[in-house]
C-alpha cells in the first residue's frame, strides 16, 4: 500500500468543477458581464476548477466575458463544446457541416429561407441563417436587428410562438435527420444534431472531478441548458439573473468548502 497514492486519492476527493451557461446567467443577455461578476468569479476560480459553456461561437463568449475567456478559464466550450478549449489550447473542434454533408445542409437551409420568407412578422431584418462551426442559428427576425427589435420580437415571440411553431415543421420535415432544435435567447434558435446540446462538453471532464456543479437559466425542456442540467453527471442549478447565480454558488459551493 503506497501513501502517497492514499494521499494523492485523498487531495483529489472534494474535487469540484462549476460549469457556467453565458446568457442570463454569468450576464444579462448579449451583453457583458459586469465588474462585480469579473471579480466573483476570479475569487471562484482561486477556490475550484471553473468552465464555461455557451451555445454561441468563441467570438460573441469573448465580446461577454473578455477577449482572454479562453485563457482566464480551465475550461471553455464554445458552440456547447463544438469547440473545446483547456487553459487556452484547443482540445477538438467538431464539424456540423462534415457530419450532415453539403446536400443535406442545403436542403434545410433552403426549406429556413423559403419559410422566412413567407412567414408574417412585425420586424424583418437580416442574416436569419447563420452558420457556425457546429449548428445553425435561425432567426426569424435576423440577427442583424436592434436590441430594441431583439426586445420587442422577444416580446412578440412569447405570445405569437414564431419560433416554437417553425421548430415543429422543421422537426417533422427532417426528421430523419436526427436534428435537435433548441430555443434559446431572444430572437433565435439552434439546429444541431441530437446528442450536440451542452451535455457535448462533458466527455472532456467527466471523470476528472468528484462534483461537477452546472449553473443556467434555460433549464426548462426546449431551453439550451436542459439537458446538460438534467444529465445524472452533474449537480444543476437554475437560476434566474447575474445576482441569483452568485448566490446560488456561494450557497451550493463557497459555503460548503
Amino acid at each position: 500500500h503506497n501513501p502517497s497514492t492514499a494521499m494523492a486519492k485523498r487531495q483529489k476527493t472534494g474535487k469540484i468543477l462549476a460549469l457556467f451557461d453565458v446568457d442570463g446567467t454569468l450576464t444579462v443577455p448579449r451583453k457583458q458581464a459586469d465588474d462585480v461578476m469579473h471579480a466573483f468569479m476570479a475569487d471562484l476560480r482561486k477556490k475550484v476548477t471553473v468552465g464555461i459553456v455557451g451555445g454561441s461561437d468563441l467570438v460573441k463568449i469573448r465580446e461577454q466575458l473578455g477577449d482572454q475567456a479562453e485563457k482566464d478559464y480551465e475550461y471553455l466550450f464554445s458552440e456547447n463544446g463544438l469547440m473545446a478549449f483547456k487553459q487556452g489550447a484547443l482540445l477538438k473542434a467538431t464539424s456540423f457541416r462534415e457530419h450532415l454533408g453539403e446536400a443535406k445542409l442545403q436542403k434545410l437551409i433552403n426549406f429556413i429561407l423559403i419559410y422566412v420568407a413567407n412567414l408574417d412578422i412585425p420586424v424583418k431584418r437580416g442574416t436569419f441563417v447563420e452558420f457556425r462551426n457546429g449548428m445553425l442559428n435561425v432567426s426569424p427576425i435576423g440577427r442583424n436587428c436592434s436590441q430594441e427589435e431583439r426586445d420587442e420580437f422577444e416580446r412578440y415571440d412569447a405570445g405569437a410562438g414564431v419560433r416554437e411553431k417553425m421548430v415543429k415543421v422543421l422537426q417533422a420535415q427532417f426528421a430523419e435527420y436526427e436534428l435537435t432544435f433548441s430555443v434559446g435567447g431572444q430572437i433565435s434558435f439552434d439546429v444541431f444534431p441530437t446528442g450536440w446540446d451542452k451535455t457535448y462538453c462533458l466527455q472532456f471532464v467527466e471523470g476528472e472531478f468528484d462534483e461537477i456543479h452546472f449553473f443556467g437559466d434555460k433549464t426548462y425542456k426546449g431551453g439550451n441548458d436542459h439537458e446538460i442540467f438534467e444529465s445524472p453527471k452533474t449537480i444543476g442549478h437554475t437560476v434566474t439573473s447575474p445576482e441569483d447565480t452568485r448566490r446560488q454558488v456561494t450557497e451550493a459551493i463557497l459555503n460548503k468548502l
